[in-house]
């Protein structure tokens, strides 16, 4: 399996996972053939990966995975054996305020893509080494206390934001076409992923923007909740891992180790600022960064602790994290600091 050529359909591939996985994967597999499938929604940022297309590294559709002919259309016209599934709509206060887009993405999105994919590999004999992978959340194991364990492939799903119920319906509807159809589907489930091409509304990127254009950053609630975070480059690998050694039907948690709340990681990005643009302090009329930390009134139904067990995966497939937090959050702090043109346009969308 892991010397065949592939021919891969990435869904939600302007996205900030997906972008970073195909600059990683055509790098190292640079013979696979690539089909990048994006409906260019508003966190969406075809420039992350612009120059796999100018290269015609990938080959690119603005589409939406709901669009059923469409699907059939690329697996047909590109004999696709193996999909990665991106596409989501991700951000939980969006889903609070628009359930029915999550809905829609996550379900309806998932459905199609698993009948057109089945179609396809039903009408090639059902090659057993063919991979359909579904990109899921931590989320959808629901909240954890301080003192229990991390979430596990054997922990339950107990949803409780739109987003996370409606990715966990994904992940049943995968395990289902596997368990009824013997579709050679993967699932993976992984904690906060960071790192470059994120849109400004997650935590992080939202820090850091915030700071070099001297707004506020609000933190919810007391700042005390804990996430574990992931670098989305070790995410990729993981992914890897996983398309090249796992066996159908086989699901894999993808955790960071790396458990922090909200308070500390917002101060380690402010500290890091303070050091890398020591000048922006005096140029925006304040002290430090973390002047602008301010706390604001909780999400709705806000998460008190993810924290993902990666053990199986690296027990199996011999997967581990390679970069530490405070290594990760330097390079994605650079990287903001240094890609102003690629985030300020998008700013004006985050402001909805």
């Amino acid at each position: 399996m892991k010397n065949k050529t592939k021919n891969i359909l990435i869904t939600g591939a302007a996205g900030f996972i997906a972008s970073n996985f195909l600059n990683y994967w055509v790098k190292r597999y640079p013979e696979d053939k690539i089909i990048a499938l994006d409906i260019l929604s508003y966190a969406s940022n075809i420039n992350s990966i612009k120059s796999l297309i100018n290269k015609q590294s990938i080959h690119f559709y603005k589409g939406d995975i709901c669009d059923h002919d469409l699907l059939d259309e690329i697996f047909d016209n590109f004999e696709i054996n193996h999909v990665i599934n991106f596409a989501a709509e991700t951000h939980v206060d969006r889903s609070i305020s628009s359930p029915s887009i999550f809905l829609n993405t996550n379900v309806l999105g998932t459905y199609f893509l698993l009948e057109s994919f089945k179609k396809y590999w039903e009408k090639n004999d059902k090659p057993n080494h063919w991979r359909f992978l579904h990109i899921s959340t931590d989320e959808v194991f629901g909240s954890l206390n301080l003192e229990e364990k991390p979430f596990n492939e054997d922990s339950p799903y107990k949803p409780r934001s739109p987003y996370s119920a409606s990715k966990a319906s994904s992940d049943h509807l995968v395990r289902a076409w596997h368990d009824t159809y013997s579709l050679p589907t993967l699932i993976t489930n992984c904690s906060n992923n960071y790192g470059p091409f994120q849109f400004p509304e997650k935590l992080i990127p939202l820090t850091i923007t915030n700071i070099l254009r001297g707004k506020k950053i609000p933190i919810y609630g007391n700042g005390l909740n804990i996430r574990d975070w992931l670098f989305v480059l070790d995410h990729c690998s993981a992914i890897e891992t996983v398309i090249q050694k796992a066996n159908p039907g086989s699901t894999y948690c993808i955790g960071g180790n790396q458990e922090l709340k909200n308070i500390e990681v917002v101060k380690q990005i402010c500290h890091l600022i303070d050091d890398l643009a020591p000048s922006l302090n005096i140029q925006l009329h304040k002290s430090k960064s973390s002047d602008l930390i301010s706390y604001v009134d909780d999400r709705l139904g806000h998460d008190k602790r993810y924290a993902i067990d990666s053990s199986k995966l690296s027990n199996e497939l011999n997967w581990k994290t390679e970069i530490k937090f405070a290594e990760g959050l330097k390079i994605t702090v650079k990287w903001y600091l240094e890609n102003i043109t690629w985030w300020e346009p998008l700013i004006k969308i985050n402001n909805h």
